[in-house]
């Protein structure tokens, strides 16, 4: 079902506004990724951390107009927004909630269509193409976000239906867990640093830019720490999904082993991307909940951890 076309609202995200002649610098100092690299044909997604280098956010940032927008869970929002604003009074630099002056839309296999709106986007991730309104990003081999101006929604999603059947979020979640891509929520705030969910892997971590808030503790990590923890895909034959957050469990260790990221129902099973001790990965005895919760079976990502490349980010 997640292979084939079809695109479908990203409701569950907002979008936060760092918009004047300092946003760039501001922010530079304050997220993982490095702010040089965008372009108006590059995006990326990037963290910011607090000083001890948990994940407040991840998201996926690009240039626009005056500034910045970055997507994120919608309940990170505000609090995130509260905290950089903190930072931000010497700045010149204003940021906002723009959510509501914005629609973005997940499309899969939807290239035909989205030349129908003027946008030929290359096949690398990250990538970035523009009309003089919409915007299409390259978030993973065959799949893209739209974003259009809230002005445009119906109009876009008409133009879009044309072309496409409609799905639902489950399906552009399926295709994020399939491509190794973790993501904060509500439940997940300041629990991970990036590289428990393969950030640095994905192209989220600069270790070139200089420093940032939490940067000390993520370059140590990357350089002489030795990761206990990281992003594992996992199947799970269960009716109910698991919330993220929720511990997992091996009989070998008598506590929680690692967290559900994120959950999608995937046919006949659930597919999952977790946080877990790579140890007990290893082991292959995992379960969620509880001790005696449903079994979780190992699944492939589709990219492999290589500190030497990604240092040189």
């Amino acid at each position: 079902m997640a292979d084939s076309a079809f695109f479908c609202p990203l409701s569950h995200e907002g979008v936060l506004a760092v918009r004047g002649a300092d946003a760039a610098k501001f922010l530079q100092g304050q997220l993982t990724c490095n702010l040089n690299y965008l372009s108006d044909t590059q995006a990326s997604l990037g963290a910011r951390c607090t000083q001890k280098g948990r994940m407040q956010s991840s998201f996926r940032i690009l240039l626009q107009g005056d500034g910045v927008l970055l997507a994120m869970a919608s309940e990170l929002l505000e609090p995130q927004l509260a905290d950089l604003k903190k930072y931000a009074v010497f700045s010149k630099s204003k940021l906002t909630d723009e959510s509501a002056a914005w629609v973005r839309f997940g499309l899969s296999d939807a290239d035909s269509a989205l030349l129908g709106l003027g946008l030929e986007l290359p096949p690398e991730t990250d990538s970035v193409a523009r009309t003089d309104e919409l915007i299409a990003i390259r978030v993973s081999p065959g799949r893209t976000e739209l974003w259009a101006p809230a002005t445009q929604a119906e109009t876009v999603r008409s133009q879009l239906a044309a072309h496409l059947k409609e799905g639902d979020l489950n399906q552009w979640l399926l295709g994020q867990i399939r491509a190794g891509i973790g993501q904060v929520m509500a439940q997940t705030r300041e629990l991970f640093i990036p590289q428990m969910l393969n950030l640095q892997a994905v192209g989220g971590v600069s270790f070139k830019k200089g420093c940032y808030t939490g940067q000390e503790i993520v370059a140590r990590m990357q350089y002489l720490g030795k990761l206990k923890r990281r992003l594992y895909r996992l199947s799970l034959d269960a009716s109910e999904l698991p919330e993220p957050g929720t511990p997992l469990f091996s009989p070998s260790h008598n506590s929680a082993i690692g967290e559900v990221v994120i959950a999608a129902r995937a046919d006949q099973v659930i597919e999952l991307l977790a946080v877990l001790q790579a140890e007990a990965a290893d082991g292959g005895d995992v379960h969620v909940g509880t001790l005696e919760g449903p079994g979780l079976q190992l699944l492939d990502l589709p990219y492999q951890l290589d500190r030497d490349r990604e240092i040189q980010r």
